[in-house]
């Protein structure tokens, strides 16, 4: 069985992470086709609560809106490492913001009041009724996100062959599973080893 990440608490991060490690030594990507968006989709309802039919038209854009965040990502965690999966060709930060804020202004939000029992009232904003659409869900999730003190944790997994952001819990946290610590420390001493029995003359 295969090991997974922690799953996120982020629809954004949701998102990024669907671009992956296959497992073979490439790079998979769950929204190439209308079964995996499907599939995404339903495993991030808790994240990104609404009602939507999976189509080509939605899968396109939800792929456009991963590539913002992907950008964003990438210069969130700078100057640590990025993730290799597509960091030779982010588009521009301005590009992507531009991308989240307009695909986000898409669907018109109402004030509504919380006054809880006890509590003091508090405003916050919700889409108006009916407007919501799929790819303004995910813009405004990702802004949300951005914005999020949890941003300032998001890493780079640097275990080899992973591609995968993650959101760092503990200081101490380098990788997004165990699995990917301890292929890590396996690269690690394969190298050590492999370079001291160069240096004897005892390598291959």
């Amino acid at each position: 069985m295969t090991e997974q990440p922690e799953e996120p608490r982020w629809a954004a991060l949701s998102l990024a992470s669907t671009i992956r490690h296959d497992g073979d030594g490439g790079v998979a990507d769950d929204l190439d086709d209308l079964d995996g968006f499907r599939a995404w989709l339903d495993a991030a309802r808790p994240l990104l609560p609404g009602e939507w039919e999976a189509t080509e038209a939605l899968r396109s854009e939800a792929r456009a809106l991963r590539g913002a965040v992907r950008a964003l990502f990438a210069r969130g965690v700078r100057p640590g490492p990025v993730s290799p999966a597509d960091a030779d060709r982010l588009q521009p930060a301005d590009e992507a913001l531009a991308l989240l804020d307009a695909t986000a202004a898409r669907v018109p939000v109402r004030p509504v009041l919380d006054w809880p029992e006890g509590a003091a009232p508090a405003v916050r904003l919700e889409p108006a009724p009916g407007t919501d659409t799929l790819p303004a869900a995910l813009a405004r999730a990702a802004l949300d996100f951005l914005a999020a003190p949890d941003f300032a944790h998001l890493r780079a997994c640097t275990a080899p062959r992973c591609v995968r952001y993650f959101v760092r819990r503990h200081g101490r946290q380098e990788f997004c599973k165990p699995s990917c610590g301890n292929r890590a420390r396996a690269a690690r001493h394969y190298r050590r080893h492999r370079g001291e029995g160069d240096a004897t003359g005892g390598g291959a």
